[in-house]
């Protein structure tokens, strides 16, 4: 049982899940929040929409080298989806996420096409 389906559920020390449908999936991204390229799986979120924020964070730039990044909100329509990866992590490596993400984005518990829950940095609640 090699396959990344299996890696996702069977390592009991990434028992949480991330989904990303921006700079996370980069592998930049990944080597300087996590220090390790992660594996994942295709997924999409339902229920919610997609478009662009301008980041002001020089870090946070330097280290996506994109000055603007995508941020998602609920639309309450069953038919928007946002395709992305879903990712097996630690609840360590979550923090670091947390860490990475600008005061734009908050991170919520969602549910995927595939019918899994995971974590999303979503827009804001104003």
């Amino acid at each position: 049982m090699n396959s990344q389906s299996d890696q996702l559920r069977s390592d009991p020390h990434n028992s949480e899940r991330l989904f990303s449908y921006g700079t996370l999936q980069l592998p930049a991204v990944q080597q300087s929040t996590f220090g390790r390229l992660l594996h994942g799986e295709a997924d999409a979120l339902v229920g919610y929409r997609r478009s662009m924020v301008k980041i002001e964070d020089a870090d946070v730039v330097a280290t996506s080298g994109e000055a603007y990044h995508p941020i998602v909100e609920a639309s309450g329509d069953a038919h928007d989806t946002v395709a992305g990866t879903v990712f097996a992590i630690s609840a360590e490596e979550l923090a670091r996420a947390d860490a990475y993400e600008v005061e734009d984005y908050q991170r919520v518990e969602a549910a995927l096409a595939s019918g899994r829950r995971a974590w999303v940095y979503v827009k804001r609640d104003a």
